[in-house]
This record gives structure tokens, sequence and C-alpha cells, in this order.
């Protein structure tokens, strides 16, 4: 048996709303120096996806950089559910967040060191990039590989004002058995998706609200439905939370169209609440995907 059931690799972030940030006078340099902000709250798909993972009764690991201390007060009682390994960095990724959904902006406050290729005993590797810090490469075990590449399609200017940017091929792992995205930011990976599908690699791009589409090995293509959430929250994490539900549901066995709704039902359970605190444990989720059948 491997060492962990789903291992996350990934920037933990600093999530940072506008109403708690406070921009000082002078110029200053980097970004991070002319700005002051208060705890904020923890994020990054690393830390969202995992926590899906641990609530789904998963023996989970994180591997991050960043700052040691300024990470682990960030998580709070949410360090009881992961191990984790922060390698040090003079920064912690900060980002500040406007909007929602497609009208998401951000900006890069603060950026840890990459991460070296990982030394890995787990069943599901997940890497999930925020802003182009995994690596292609990996040693040790990792029988089933999951991507997110929302963070390796990003780019920041001088600013740190982020933006949507191609995907570069040398950043993508050789081999990953799934795929995670949305359609934005499938929209700059077409050749690699491409490559991907034909490699035997299933490919999920969600849209919001709109059907998922599942690009098969083979060729074949799948839509599948999201059912409406009644009263969502807020959507911070959602992405995040239904790419580890839609991997582990593919590593249990399940066909990827199930894959799929579990996935849907486990970001709809977050979307119903706020924070990190609002991920769902098991039999939330399969009450949602028990209800949202016809």
């Amino acid at each position: 048996m491997p060492r962990y059931d789903y291992t996350t690799v990934g920037h933990v972030t600093c999530d940072v709303l506008p109403d708690e940030l406070i921009e000082q006078e002078g110029p200053g340099s980097p970004v991070s120096d002319r700005l002051r902000h208060p705890l904020g709250r923890p994020g990054g798909t690393a830390l969202y996806s995992a926590l899906q993972a641990a609530r789904l009764e998963l023996r989970t690991h994180i591997l991050t950089s960043g700052d040691p201390v300024e990470i682990e007060r960030l998580l709070g009682p949410l360090r009881a559910e992961v191990d984790l390994t922060v390698l040090p960095a003079a920064h912690t990724t900060t980002l500040l967040t406007h909007g929602e959904g497609a009208a998401r902006h951000q900006r890069l406050l603060a950026w840890a060191e990459p991460l070296a290729p990982p030394e890995v005993d787990t069943a599901i590797l997940h890497l999930a990039p925020v802003a182009r810090e995994t690596p292609p490469t990996w040693s040790g075990r990792a029988d089933f590989v999951g991507l997110t590449p929302q963070g390796l399609v990003r780019e920041w200017d001088a600013a740190g004002e982020v933006a949507l940017a191609p995907l570069r091929g040398e950043l993508v792992p050789a081999r990953c058995e799934a795929w995670a995205l949305s359609e934005r930011e499938g929209e700059r990976c077409v050749p690699q998706l491409a490559h991907a599908a034909a490699a035997g690699t299933v490919v999920a791009v969600t849209d919001g609200a709109r059907p998922t589409t599942l690009h098969l090995p083979g060729g074949a293509v799948q839509h599948v439905p999201v059912p409406p959430v009644a009263a969502p929250c807020e959507d911070l994490g959602a992405g995040d939370v239904w790419a580890a539900a839609f991997f582990i549901a593919l590593h249990e066995g399940r066909p990827p169209p199930q894959a799929a709704a579990f996935a849907t039902a486990a970001a709809g359970v977050r979307l119903a609440g706020v924070g990190p605190g609002a991920i769902g444990n098991r039999a939330a989720v399969e009450a949602r995907l028990k209800r949202s059948r016809p």
C-alpha cells in the first residue's frame, strides 16, 4: 500500500479580498512590500483539493512551499485534517481576488518558491499549480496522476496583474490519467488537450452551470449535466473540489460520466457554504448526488 491515498503538489495560498487590503504610500519593491493585509484566508488548489480528499476519508498529504509559520497559521484547525510538508520560502503565495466565476480577477501580491520534482508515495498524485510552481516530473510511486493546469496558463506583469496565457508544452507532465479544467483554461490548452486525449487521458472541461464536457480515450465526447445549486454562497475552491472528487471517483473505478456526476455533487456541496469549512464529507456528497438523479 502507498503511504498516502492522495497527495497534492502546489502552493497553499493566502487569499485576500479587496476590503482586507491597504496599500501603503511609496513605490516599494516588490509588490508585496507596498501592501499590508490581515491574515486573509487559506486557499489554493492544493489545499481545497486535499481537504476534499480528506473528507472523503483518504489519507492525504500536501506538498507546498511558502513561509512555514504563515501557512501553519493560515490553516489553523484545518491543519489536523492533512499531513503537510512546507518547503521554506521567503513569501507565501498571496492572491488578491475580485469577483466570481468568469468575472474573477486576481492580482499576485507575493509568490513562493517553485517546487522541485517531489518524491512521492501515493495512490493519487494531483499536480495542482496556482502560479506556474509545479514541475512536470516526480520520483517514487504514483498509481494515478491528475492535473489541474489552471496555474500553468497564468502569467502576471510587474504589478502582479494575472492574465491567462497559452500553455507551454514543457510544463505538462508526460503521464496523466486525467485532467480537470475550466472552459476558459481549455481555450489556452488546445494542442495539449488534443495530445492528452489521444494518449488515453480522460479530460474534463467544466463550464459553470453548463454541462461538463468529457473527452474520452478513443475520441468520444460526452456531456454531463450540472444540476442547479439553489442558493450558492461563493465559488472559491469549487473547481478544486470538483477536480479532487473527479480524480478520486475515477481511481475508485467509476466510469467517467459517473465520476463527473460525483464531482459535480461535491462542488454543489461546497457552493452552498462559505470557505473551506463548506467542503463536504462522503455522506454529504453522496446525498446530494442521489437528490440530483432524475
